[in-house]
């Protein structure tokens, strides 16, 4: 197999478990840390890998006694995400609405939500465009971690932290929908009894196929390294807005960007709000 830096997604998806752990121990020496969990699943009906990896806080500017400065964590466990020539984003103009979606949609337009009439049309505004893009491979971090400095300073807070940095958006997608096209993490379809907050038994409940709690809470609005946009959630606005079940649903989208938010929480009117918003740190192979 080629080096850890040029491991695929493909790459890995062709590997057996026991060659599998070794390419997790490889990755764990590099940083220092060592392999927390490994297991097979079965996602998009193939087996994957899922391999953890645990490392010691590395201090920071808020952490002289070894606990780290982003949330004052002695431990990080981190996911393997093998990287390369991956496809992203989402196309509304072949997805197939399933039963109920558009009906749900259309009395949230009623009421006065949602980007005119058409879901199509609403769907090509809130998520990212199919794409194929390279994203190298990583370590991400299982939990959404809080802010502890505004935005613009957060990459020097991480970066402090034992070389930690921001997702790219299109790292975080990546590892949220794991190679799935479907609109969700775990495809097409949501309850539409119900909205994801405070429900305990739907599928966003379970972690994703790299192991990540991702994409889980509509509450959690995660940041990237684009100024442009939060994902994994939109801090309870579509909850509080009574927007209906399917627009309550959509922050959860793998593709779903949520570019108003970015700006509120960017502009004037998001100033001290930063607390409210998470990161999910990476660590550079």
């Amino acid at each position: 197999m080629r080096s850890l830096a040029d491991l695929t997604l493909t790459d890995w998806l062709s590997l057996d478990a026991p060659a599998a752990r070794r390419v997790a121990e490889e990755a764990a020496l590099l940083v220092g840390g060592r392999v927390s969990g490994f297991s097979t699943v079965d996602h998009l009906g193939s087996p994957l890998h899922r391999a953890h990896i645990e490392r010691a806080g590395k201090g920071g500017p808020e952490g002289p006694d070894g606990r780290d400065g982003l949330g004052g964590r002695d431990v990080r466990e981190f996911a393997l995400i093998p990287g390369g020539r991956v496809d992203l984003g989402f196309d509304p103009a072949s997805w197939r609405p399933a039963p109920g979606q558009e009906a749900d949609y259309a009395a949230s337009v009623a009421q006065g939500f949602g980007y005119g009439d058409d879901l199509r049309a609403h769907l090509a505004a809130v998520l990212s465009p199919r794409r194929s893009v390279r994203v190298p491979t990583l370590l991400m971090a299982l939990e959404a971690e809080e802010l502890t400095a505004p935005p613009e300073e957060m990459p020097a807070v991480l970066a402090a932290l034992g070389g930690l940095r921001l997702p790219s958006p299109d790292e975080w997608e990546h590892a949220c929908g794991a190679g799935a096209d479907t609109l969700f993490r775990w495809g097409d379809d949501c309850p539409l009894d119900r909205i994801p907050y405070g429900d305990r038994s739907g599928p966003q409940n379970a972690p994703n196929a790299f192991g990540l709690r991702i994409a889980y809470d509509t509450y959690r609005a995660e940041l990237t390294s684009d100024p442009g946009a939060v994902h994994g959630g939109d801090g309870g606005e579509s909850v509080c807005g009574g927007y209906g079940a399917l627009l309550g649903w959509l922050p959860l989208a793998t593709a779903h960007r949520n570019p108003g938010m970015a700006e509120f929480l960017h502009g004037p009117d998001g100033d001290g709000l930063y607390e409210d918003f998470s990161t999910r740190p990476v660590l550079p192979l």
